[in-house]
């Protein structure tokens, strides 16, 4: 019945037995005994045999060795990148509506000119009506133009090989670490002039000094020109305004930054020049913490003071800086003329950090990347040179390039 007896079975082996426990044994055993030939024959030779692994994948060649090598390095790249990057942090810029009322900000200023000390006056005028005069607050020291003109670092106006290092000063790393939580600085020291041909020709003028926190100017004329006053009139052929600027900032004083005009100089060799610089004042925050001080007290009336600064905050401002200069008649008063303007926005620098669980996914996630697209440009190579190998002549009925199998035609194998 149903086949049975032309495999040599015995149906009866299979019924329902109601019997003792060695009665299950025997028959048991007597089913292993008939079904041993069926169980055991060979493997019909198309059939594919799914316990062995492909010998391309057990086979070590010197192609998988390379490839491996690669992977590994790329890996190893681009986690290390990642790591940098995350380590760097990110900077983002944020500007606000500058709270609160100011009334003050301190103005710095490091200047040489070539004219005696006694011939050169400087007075500061804001859009209020205050006028000061800077003459009586700054330092005035005898010096020699040729030692400050040829130090090292100074540079002409707009030299663009200078950007570079202007624009390291506007990252809050570079920043912080330049100012190294010392908040006490001060100005260098003029150097000692000998007693020689044109020793005293020329005059540093430094310090700082407080204004109104408003649109103004400051400017440097010679005596006699510029404001009415009692004294002698200084000579024309006296005049010469090349000037050498070694610090303007507004703000705490830091020297180790660098502003646009700073360590810059420019010539001329007429008596009547005026040289003009506006500026666009804005004050800044350059902060690591991921909630910066606030600008102005609890009740928003004053701004907190630069020197609220931390480790990881610095309040200061920073401007840009246009120029506009050339000869004038003799009826034209010549000399340096700044004019600065206060912009009514903060600008806050943050640099900022992920967190680590972020970090260790972005490296997870490249390393798995690039095994991945590499195992399969490498399982696609092999394919490539396999196919290339036994002359790319494929029937359509194949099966594909999953289970490995593909079908050629009979004059392959003559």
């Amino acid at each position: 019945m149903n086949g049975f007896a032309d495999h040599s079975l015995d149906e009866s082996a299979f019924g329902d037995k109601a019997g003792s426990f060695q009665d299950n044994i025997r028959t048991f055993d007597a089913f292993r005994k008939t079904t041993k030939g069926f169980l055991h024959r060979p493997v019909a030779p198309d059939y594919p045999d799914l316990t062995k692994t492909k010998p391309t994948y057990t086979r070590r060649t010197s192609t998988g060795g390379y490839t491996t090598l690669v992977l590994i390095f790329v890996s190893l790249f681009l986690s290390i990148s990642e790591f940098l990057r995350w380590y760097r942090g990110h900077e983002t810029h944020l500007f606000s509506v500058e709270k609160g009322v100011s009334h003050q900000m301190q103005i710095n200023l490091d200047i040489v000119v070539p004219m005696y000390c006694h011939d050169l006056h400087i007075n500061v005028q804001d859009a209020s009506g205050d006028r000061i005069l800077a003459g009586e607050l700054l330092n005035k020291d005898p010096t020699n133009w040729a030692h400050w003109v040829d130090a090292t670092g100074t540079h002409r106006l707009a030299e663009a090989k200078y950007v570079k290092e202007e624009e390291e000063d506007t990252h809050v790393g570079h920043v912080l670490g330049e100012v190294g939580g010392q908040r006490k600085k001060k100005f260098k020291k003029t150097p000692w002039i000998g007693r020689g041909t044109g020793a005293g020709k020329g005059c540093r003028i430094f310090g700082s000094l407080e204004g109104n926190k408003v649109q103004g100017d400051f400017h440097i004329t010679a005596r006699g020109h510029g404001y009415m006053e009692l004294g002698q009139h200084l000579d024309h052929d006296a005049f010469n305004f090349s000037h050498i600027i070694n610090e303007l900032s507004f703000g705490p004083l830091y020297p180790s930054l660098l502003n646009p005009l700073d360590r810059t100089y420019v010539t001329t060799d007429d008596h009547f020049y005026k040289y003009q610089y506006y500026l666009s004042v804005v004050p800044t925050i350059y902060t690591r913490s991921p909630s910066p001080p606030p600008t102005a007290d609890s009740n928003h009336n004053t701004p907190l003071p630069p020197n609220h600064s931390n480790r990881n905050t610095v309040i200061t401002n920073q401007y840009a800086a246009t120029s506009q200069s050339h000869p004038v008649n003799e009826r034209t008063i010549p000399g340096i003329f700044f004019k600065f303007d206060i912009e009514p926005i903060m600008l806050t620098v943050r640099e900022e950090r992920e967190g680590f669980l972020w970090l260790m996914v972005r490296v997870v996630n490249v390393i798995s990347g690039v095994l991945v697209g590499g195992g399969w440009c490498y399982q696609l190579a092999g394919w490539g040179r396999e196919v290339a190998r036994r002359g790319g002549r494929v029937r359509g009925g194949r099966e594909g390039m999953l289970n490995g199998r593909v079908y050629h035609d009979e004059g392959d194998e003559e």
